[in-house]
């Protein structure tokens, strides 16, 4: 039987697991990781010791590695982004509220983020549970969202140079930034079938045969709903702690509060399924 410990850290969201090495989890653990992920959206780890191909190795016992189109790879690891702010660096990656390739057409199943280098003070990553968000609302809301189909893009975000001047290159390949995708506005969790928001301020656009001013009241009043504070929670984080969080079913939100101190991150996303 597994030893490690599963310890929710909020109501809505999260859970901190004890007791397990990544780099060597048994088949055991394995398991009951994925009951954890499932249920909790997003779980944290301390203390852990991965190379790169160990890193790598865990992911790929999960799922298919994506590589990632925009973001620069570690050296001699393509499968592995990475997440660098340098010193004199204003703006940083993932500074606002969203959920990782919701443009696919095929979204992301998650995300494994690896602390490497932190700064002393500030980096912490926020986490938003759109299952707990969405049973939150009236069920006169609930009753129209279930209708409703949503466009996510990453041409406003990644393409142009605006980004990659932005941020001095660590984002690249605007070219690349041609995706436009279509999901339900509330999706079912492919593994529990539990309803979830699934509309982002990074990347949702419009309702889907709605006009972008007809869209943004709507969206606007969801995106207050999922941040309020009771579906969020707070991650701190040390070097070799990692975070591995379900896409389809939570927020996150880097927070910028650092400047003249260095942070790096390594980034592993692992493909998913189609929502319904």
């Amino acid at each position: 039987m597994p030893s490690l410990t599963v310890r929710p850290v909020s109501a809505a969201v999260g859970a901190e697991i004890e007791g397990v090495a990544l780099a060597n989890a048994s088949d055991g653990e394995l398991e009951a990781l994925r009951e954890a992920h499932a249920k909790h959206g997003v779980l944290f780890f301390r203390d852990q010791e991965l190379t790169p191909e160990q890193h790598e190795a865990f992911a790929a016992r999960w799922g298919e590695i994506n590589v990632n189109r925009f973001f620069t790879p570690v050296e001699g690891h393509p499968r592995i982004a990475e997440v660098r702010k340098e010193p004199e660096q204003k703006i940083n990656i993932g500074g606002g509220w969203h959920t990782d390739h919701s443009y696919d057409r095929v979204p992301a199943m998650g995300s494994i983020l690896l602390a490497r280098d932190v700064p002393a003070t500030g980096g912490d990553t926020l986490f938003a549970g759109m299952g707990a968000a969405f049973d939150a609302l009236s069920d006169g809301l609930k009753e129209t969202l279930e209708g409703l189909r949503a466009v996510h893009s990453s041409r406003h975000v990644f393409g142009g140079r605006a980004m990659a001047a932005a941020t001095d290159d660590r984002i690249g390949n605007p070219e690349l930034a041609t995706q436009d995708a279509v999901h339900p506005v509330v999706a079912r969790h492919p593994d529990t079938g539990r309803r979830l928001l699934y509309v982002n301020p990074g990347f949702t656009v419009r309702i889907e045969g709605w006009t972008d001013a007809e869209s943004a009241p709507l969206l606007r009043y969801l995106y207050q709903h999922a941040s309020r504070p009771e579906f969020t929670v707070r991650f701190q984080w040390k070097p070799g702690s990692v975070a591995f969080w379900d896409n389809r079913a939570t927020w996150h939100y880097a927070l910028n509060d650092y400047h003249g101190q260095f942070r790096l991150m390594h980034r592993i996303t692992l493909e998913g399924v189609p929502l319904e």
